[in-house]
């Protein structure tokens, strides 16, 4: 199989899974308006009155987002070939810093520019939500369709 086709499947079902469950788990602790909280970063605080257009733009984001961080793992582990081999340990580490670079660099820089302050309970069920939902399927679909 070349390469590129191995690229594809790897991303999506890694990126789409993660986006899943994570998403789950947003809807979970915040309730249905969650993607409209996500199209605030960019469409700013008029996002959280928006209707039905700005919700599915907020979703959409939301899975572009977690395809993203799928494609950036997919393309590291060319080089890095660790990332396949031990895809549990790297997943998880992956989610750790798939969450402090959306919560310290793209949060900070969005039309919210949320910095903060976290509380602590909801810091650490971040990092593991991330570690589990994002980081982890991520790995384990890059270690599926990628050998």
């Amino acid at each position: 199989m070349p390469q590129n086709s191995k690229a594809v499947p790897a991303v999506l079902v890694g990126g789409l899974m993660a986006g899943t469950l994570d998403a789950a788990s947003a809807f979970h602790s915040f309730g249905w308006g969650m993607p409209r909280g996500i199209a605030s970063g960019l469409l700013g605080r008029s996002a959280f009155h928006g209707g039905a257009a700005t919700w599915i733009l907020g979703l959409a984001l939301h899975y572009f987002i977690a395809i993203s961080a799928a494609a950036v793992y997919y393309a590291a582990s060319r080089r890095l070939k660790f990332l396949v081999e031990f895809p549990v340990v790297c997943g998880l580490f992956y989610g750790i810093a798939v969450f402090l670079v959306m919560n310290l660099i793209v949060l900070p820089l969005s039309a919210i520019h949320f910095k903060g302050p976290f509380q602590f309970a909801a810091l650490v069920q971040g990092i593991l939500i991330h570690m589990f939902f994002v980081g982890l399927p991520i790995a384990l679909s890059v270690r599926r369709f990628a050998r």
